[in-house]
């Protein structure tokens, strides 16, 4: 299949032919539902963590002997029921991630990418080589798109877009080899330069 062109003065430029299999794919909801999900899960820290009566410093002594006191017999002052003492069950550090295998990461990419075709919000631009590293440059960039906010995707990002780009509201930057599923979802409109159209299509293919 094409795709139209267009130059950052957005005027039309030659189209890029991409692949069937990649670009033109069925939503699968539910792929890109569990995939999403995973990428989320997997940026959980889980760093919640307590310790048992084993793990608490001290304790080794007996606090008094065994009989005698007419107190109740203790082993230790770490146990749960002392002030300073381990929790009965103790909090671990919890791994929230969820098993996606490459071929399912990649599929929900697939589908994710077709569908931005299909509605109308994916963009494919000759390059973003900018006049100035100027804000103002970017922003009647994107204007002449037709957006104000959106995923800009290159091949790579130089200091020029870089800058130009990062007080932008609503604008978020990422290299074609860097792309991820919630980033895709997440924005309303999606730019892409032609090459990391290549790129993207020798990732997924």
């Amino acid at each position: 299949m094409e795709l139209q062109v267009k130059t950052i003065d957005g005027e039309s430029a030659e189209s890029v032919g991409v692949a069937d299999s990649i670009f033109a794919q069925n939503y699968n909801e539910s792929l890109v539902h569990q995939v999403v999900t995973a990428y989320l899960a997997a940026g959980r820290a889980g760093t919640k963590a307590q310790k048992t009566r084993a793990q608490v410093r001290g304790g080794g002594k007996k606090p008094w002997k065994q009989k005698g006191s007419g107190r109740a017999r203790a082993g230790t002052t770490r146990g749960p029921l002392w002030r300073g003492g381990g929790r009965a069950f103790a909090a671990v550090p919890r791994d929230y991630s969820q098993k996606v295998n490459r071929k399912m990461y990649r599929g929900a990419l697939r589908s994710i990418v077709s569908e931005l075709i299909r509605l109308d919000r994916l963009q494919i631009v000759e390059n973003m080589d900018l006049s100035s590293p100027k804000t103002k440059v970017a922003a009647a960039v994107l204007e002449r798109l037709g957006m104000e906010q959106a995923l800009i995707v290159t091949h790579k990002v130089t200091e020029e877009l870089f800058r130009a780009a990062r007080n932008l509201p609503g604008v978020a930057l990422v290299e074609a080899a860097a792309l991820d599923p919630v980033l895709l979802v997440s924005f309303e409109h999606v730019v892409m330069t032609r090459a990391a159209v290549v790129e993207l299509e020798e990732m997924l293919s």
